[in-house]
């Protein structure tokens, strides 16, 4: 089971590919304003990266999936930025997001339906099945945590730097670039070594 576990938490954060294309258009984004002060070249930056990254991806006819979640983000948080004029309101969906994530699995974990369950149920072949081991119920609660803390750690940091005056997308864009893949790779190393020290059997239902 928990070898099953490892391959699908993995290919969900999408390896370390995927991780680097969520950062690079806010990379961009936030090094651009920073530089020019400009607050539309640092949109066209930051959307014109995460549609590269697009083209690349279909070009070699890989999935697009983890491109297209950053240019989605990327749009959402350049109409948000945009419509107020301010370069910090950027990053307000980011931080509203990790906080509807880390309550979402908070209260999973709280009612014993871990969200990290149902990757085993996709292991599996029943989504509900693994609840009926106590066992497994307590393994995946623990993975839960372990991807809930880099969402709560997100929302303590960046949330007050947002609150402060002043234009903090500087500060905030480091946060986000900082807190973005290598807390995600701290979590996913976190649960590779809480998975490689249990043994429980895996059961294909049929």
């Amino acid at each position: 089971m928990e070898a099953a576990v490892r391959a699908q938490l993995t290919k969900a954060l999408g390896g370390v590919r995927g991780m680097v294309e969520a950062a690079v258009p806010t990379i961009g984004f936030t090094a651009t304003y920073v530089a020019a002060d400009e607050l539309k070249l640092a949109v066209g930056v930051g959307v014109g990266a995460a549609v590269l990254l697009l083209i690349v991806r279909v070009a070699q006819r890989s999935s697009p999936q983890f491109v297209l979640n950053s240019l989605i983000g990327i749009a959402i948080a350049a109409f948000f930025a945009l419509r107020s004029g301010k370069a910090e309101d950027a990053f307000v969906p980011g931080i509203l997001l990790n906080a509807a994530y880390g309550a979402g699995m908070l209260l999973s974990i709280v009612v014993r339906w871990p969200v990290v369950g149902f990757i085993i149920g996709s292991v599996t072949g029943d989504p509900t099945a693994w609840r009926s081991d106590p066992g497994i119920v307590r393994l995946c609660s623990r993975l839960t945590w372990l991807l809930l803390v880099p969402c709560a750690l997100r929302v303590a940091v960046q949330y007050p730097i947002y609150l402060a005056s002043g234009d903090q997308s500087g500060l905030l864009g480091a946060a986000k670039i900082a807190m973005g893949w290598p807390l995600q790779v701290a979590a996913l190393a976190a649960m590779v070594w809480l998975l490689a020290r249990g043994r429980t059997p895996l059961t294909r239902q049929t």
